[in-house]
């Protein structure tokens, strides 16, 4: 299904049986291209795959497809180098901007900069105190947990959440995951 809804976009699409099927005929720097690549997979799984190349020194941009519905399958597609990640069921509308956007960065490092730059200034005007209720939803404690620890009401801690999504625009916890990832580079 994914492979027609980039096709009808006039995009090139070959797909592989496997993640070791892909590295077998990859080669590195092969013009404007992304890679695609689901969590599960028979044998390496996309986490694998995608640290493998990371470790290799590619810098092929990768979009994780999962139907893992958590933040911490989000982060961890983040820090195993994926530039963006998809929830199953994928939109195809969600499809096209991410290939679209992930292409652009395979050819313009600069646009790469300007994304984590406008991540990073999104998050900026979080306060302290919200961006500590951030780091430990990301990290998935639950809001009881983070009332007790810091010393706040339940409902005080949904509050920070909801406003932490209005300020950055992040529509669900995996885009604020994406957002916070992004922006590490710049903001660390």
């Amino acid at each position: 299904m994914l492979e027609r809804v980039l096709q009808r976009d006039g995009q090139a699409v070959i797909g592989y049986a496997s993640a070791e099927a892909f590295l077998e005929a990859y080669h590195a720097g092969e013009g404007n291209a992304c890679l695609l690549v689901d969590a599960k997979l028979p044998g390496m799984d996309g986490f694998d795959l995608l640290a493998r190349l990371r470790q290799a020194g590619d810098t092929l941009p990768a979009i994780m497809v999962t139907g893992l519905q958590d933040v911490g399958a989000a982060v961890r597609a983040m820090k195993s180098g994926a530039s963006d990640f998809v929830e199953k069921p994928v939109r195809a509308a969600t499809l096209r901007a991410a290939v679209d956007q992930a292409v652009a960065q395979s050819r313009d490092h600069g646009k790469l900069a300007a994304w984590r730059q406008k991540a990073a200034d999104s998050l900026m005007g979080l306060t302290a105190r919200q961006r500590e209720v951030m780091t430990r939803v990301l990290a998935g404690e639950p809001s009881k947990n983070i009332a007790a620890d810091l010393g706040i009401s339940q409902r005080t801690v949904e509050a920070h959440r909801a406003e932490i999504m209005r300020r950055t625009g992040a529509k669900s916890l995996p885009a604020l995951a994406r957002l916070a990832l992004t922006a590490e580079p710049v903001t660390s």
